[in-house]
Order: C-alpha cells, then sequence, then structure tokens
C-alpha cells in the first residue's frame, strides 16, 4: 500500500513497457546531463532495450532494468540489490521499494551520488 497515493492505478503490459522506457529514457538523460556538467566521467549504455548500465570513474557499477513479468524495475548498485514495485498513476507515475517503500528515482539519485562521488540529480521526464 502507498500512503502518498491510495488510488494505485493497475496498469497493462503496454503501459508498464511505455512507463519502464520513459523511466530508462529520464534516467540516461539526467546522467548524461550530470557527466556533461560536472565531468563525472560516467559511461551511461542501453543493453537490449530494457537494461540499462552506468559505470563511474571508481569502476563501481549501477544497473536498472526493466522486469516486465514482474512490472518491476530491478537496481543493482553498490549498496544492494532493489525490487520497485508500480505504486503511481499513468499521471504520477511512481514506483516504490518493495522492502524499505523508498521512492525509485531519489534512492537512484542516492547511489549515482555516493558512486559518483558528487551529488546527482535524476528526475524523470515529461512522457
Amino acid at each position: 500500500m502507498n500512503p502518498n497515493n491510495l488510488s494505485v492505478e493497475t496498469i497493462d503490459d503496454k503501459q508498464f513497457h511505455q512507463l519502464g522506457s520513459n523511466l530508462l529514457q529520464s534516467i540516461e538523460v539526467a546522467l548524461e546531463a550530470a557527466d556533461d556538467e560536472l565531468d563525472l566521467d560516467l559511461d551511461v549504455e542501453r543493453q537490449g532495450g530494457n537494461v540499462i548500465t552506468i559505470r563511474f570513474r571508481d569502476k563501481s557499477v549501477i544497473v536498472v532494468n526493466t522486469q516486465p513479468p514482474l512490472h518491476e524495475i530491478w537496481v543493482a548498485a553498490k549498496s544492494g540489490g532493489y525490487h520497485y514495485r508500480w505504486s503511481g498513476t499513468l499521471a504520477k507515475p511512481l514506483w516504490l521499494d518493495t522492502k524499505t517503500g523508498k521512492e525509485l528515482l531519489s534512492d537512484l539519485t542516492d547511489f549515482a551520488s555516493v558512486q559518483a562521488g558528487q551529488a546527482v540529480k535524476i528526475g524523470l521526464l515529461n512522457p
């Protein structure tokens, strides 16, 4: 249950694909902009359409991928592995960690900032 939004919209596979694609594109755009602005020496690579691998200067990695059968987004970072489940509406997308209830982009911003050694901000593009 999402205390911030009690009316979670159910999504179908097509909507999950669209939301996941927008999320991954948002992550790519934000990290490329941060790399240009802060000279982070990041390598952001999309693999197979549903996986992003982010390599940092210190050789650490973050992997973000969609899990279509589960309608989840999985993140592997230096600090561990995380699963985020759909908890939003189409108008207000939201992915929450299945264990902690924390929001995906907030967590990813924290993970990337730690691994980059500088503050990095990751937000969602307008679809």
